[in-house]
């Protein structure tokens, strides 16, 4: 065990294996980018019915590409189980879940849907990595890149931005009274290569191989989860010191999110956590 800094202790010292948490997502956290998972789970709690609606609608995509994939029964599909803990996250109704997954189960002429992973750089050369589920790849393509060039950024080729991240089991569990040694020594038991300490939650990292596992481990410790994934994890920050070039960041990742394709967007973007609040208004 290594500590690396306030807050950030690194268990394990294989290579890649240590990473600050700054990660955002469009469907289970409706966020922007840069900022860690307490503010993504802030934004979470705050979302629009507008954007609710948006969400729920990804999930059912997901759901609905996931049964169709491997079947109907989650104990026997874990991309449908995941896609259902999604859901789950976002507070979508169990009935909602539900007529997803009996819609998908006996509609065989649905539409297929294809995962894509995108990567290009926004304003400030800041990486960004987009994960999407469609039915019409050029049109996702041309929208993502009329998005990016429309505000400053541009889309890559694959390998361009994907180096600097890391895919990763991700679990967030809110801290309670637990002190970070405390959190470290459940970290250690829990095999997991990084442990990452906020003020109001604690993030365990590990293997995308580990993650049933991570996350089981978790809840039997008795910590309160708030957010599980298998996502991409940044090696590395891009800081950005400028509000307003932050500002057109934050812009840019919403439009991303906005788009009905999108599933996931990630970034490397590092800002002052003290613009969080008026950034994401």
């Amino acid at each position: 065990m290594e500590q690396i800094g306030a807050g950030r202790v690194r268990i394990a010292a294989p290579a890649r294996t240590h990473f600050l948490g700054y990660f955002l997502g469009s469907q289970s956290h409706f966020a922007m980018a840069g900022h860690s998972h307490s503010a993504n789970i802030a934004r979470r709690k705050n979302a629009v019915d507008a954007k609710r609606a948006k969400i729920f609608s990804k999930c059912s995509k997901a759901l609905m590409s996931a049964v169709r994939q491997g079947g109907p029964d989650p104990d026997a599909n874990l991309k449908l189980k995941y896609a259902i803990e999604d859901a789950k996250a976002e507070n979508m109704p169990k009935d909602n879940i539900q007529r997803a997954i009996k819609s998908a189960s006996g509609d065989k002429g649905g539409t297929d849907f294809e995962e894509l992973v995108y990567e290009g750089y926004g304003p400030s050369g800041v990486a960004i990595v987009i994960t999407a589920l469609t039915d019409n790849r050029h049109r996702t393509s041309a929208d993502l890149r009329h998005l990016l060039e429309k505000r400053g950024g541009n889309l890559g080729t694959p390998g361009s931005v994907a180096f600097l991240f890391d895919f990763r089991a991700i679990v967030t569990v809110e801290r309670g009274e637990r002190s970070e040694d405390q959190l470290t020594e459940i970290a250690l038991e829990l095999g997991a290569d990084d442990v990452v300490c906020e003020a109001e939650y604690a993030t365990f990292y590990g293997k995308h191989t580990e993650f049933p596992n991570l996350k089981a481990g978790v809840e039997a410790a008795g910590l309160t989860i708030a957010s599980s994934e298998m996502g991409y994890v940044p090696l590395t920050q891009a800081p950005v010191t400028d509000k307003e070039d932050a500002r057109r960041l934050f812009k840019l990742i919403e439009a991303l999110e906005d788009n009905d394709d999108v599933q996931k967007v990630y970034s490397n973007l590092d800002v002052d956590p003290s613009w969080y609040a008026e950034l994401m208004a």
